[in-house]
């Protein structure tokens, strides 16, 4: 598939229809960029991760009870974007299976709405972005290590597969990072299926 300037002009839809894609894995995985190359090339918009924006200005190391108000917030995001999507696609910049795993990696448990949100909501695709990019160094990211990196992505990878969640794996660099991630869009929602 050759990307160009154009605008994707998606078919065989409904105007109330949007399918819902997340982008999930460990930290520094190029999911806040691949989010917005995606939306800006299906002519949507995305939500983006509240986590960040919450963290950014809390005035203290964040605690157990802060991650249940991002995901409800992140949430709220998410179903008013909803509404503004055009072209039947919306792409979460996150999702709640984020908020688990993190959750029950410092804490050891999830708060139950979160898990039952995870229960009820209904996804179409998460792309799980892959961690074959470099580790940028941020203030809010806590897992540079590379082994962490690998646990954590065999922990998203396996977590979703257990939960049934149809998902695909993004690799590459730049332009081979979206391309890949278009490539699997087009495959799950736009191609011939025989």
């Amino acid at each position: 598939m050759e990307i160009n300037d154009e605008k994707m002009e998606i078919g065989g839809m409904s105007q109330g229809q949007v399918k819902r894609i997340v982008l999930t894995g460990p930290e520094s995985t190029g999911k806040s960029v691949l989010s917005g190359q995606l939306a800006a090339q299906y002519d949507t918009v995305y939500v983006p991760e509240y986590a960040r924006e919450y963290l950014s200005e809390l005035n203290r190391p964040y605690r157990e009870e802060d991650l249940l108000l991002m995901a409800q917030e992140q949430i709220r995001l998410e179903d008013l974007a909803a509404s503004r999507a055009r072209n039947g696609l919306l792409f979460c910049d996150t999702g709640l299976y984020v908020m688990k795993i993190w959750s029950e990696h410092k804490y050891g448990r999830c708060h139950p709405w979160i898990l039952q949100q995870i229960a009820t909501r209904h996804y179409d695709l998460f792309l799980l972005c892959n961690i074959d990019m470099r580790w940028d160094e941020d203030p809010l990211r806590e897992h540079p290590d590379p082994l962490m990196r690998q646990y954590f992505f065999n922990l998203y990878r396996e977590t979703l597969a257990a939960a049934g969640q149809p998902f695909a794996i993004v690799n590459g660099l730049g332009g081979e990072r979206l391309r890949a991630a278009m490539n699997i869009i087009e495959a799950a929602f736009y191609s011939e299926k025989g």
